[in-house]
């Protein structure tokens, strides 16, 4: 029992450290996949292997920031969700970062006025 609990408490240390940096994700096979679905479905504009990992690329350098500046939680979660499903995109990671950070911006909230009825009662 004292085993198990000390590798849970090592295993969730472990994973504390690996949000820390950007993930390693091999985006190779969504590429592949994504040229084979294009292919497969005749589509006139097709993506093809390098376009895709031209976007992949860019996406991950565009992490660095965005990485840095999200909390541990959020990191984890879209971690999750941009290697759900058996493929890996730095894209979808850089996307979910955005997205949290658009709802929940860390810069501090503007006091509105708006038309409330209140406005003018202090």
């Amino acid at each position: 029992m004292k085993a198990a609990l000390l590798t849970l408490g090592l295993l969730g240390s472990q994973a504390l450290m690996v949000s820390d940096s950007i993930p390693h994700l091999n985006v190779e096979a969504l590429c592949k996949s994504t040229v084979a679905d294009d292919k497969a479905m005749g589509l006139a504009l097709a993506q093809s292997f390098d376009g895709c990992m031209g976007d992949e690329t860019a996406a991950q350098k565009q992490l660095a920031a965005a990485w840095q500046a999200s909390a541990g939680p959020i990191r984890d979660q879209c971690e999750g969700e941009a290697v759900a499903g058996g493929f890996q995109s730095y894209v979808d990671l850089l996307t979910c970062l955005q997205l949290a950070d658009s709802v929940n911006p860390t810069s501090p909230a503007v006091s509105l006025r708006g038309a409330s009825k209140n406005r003018n009662k202090k």
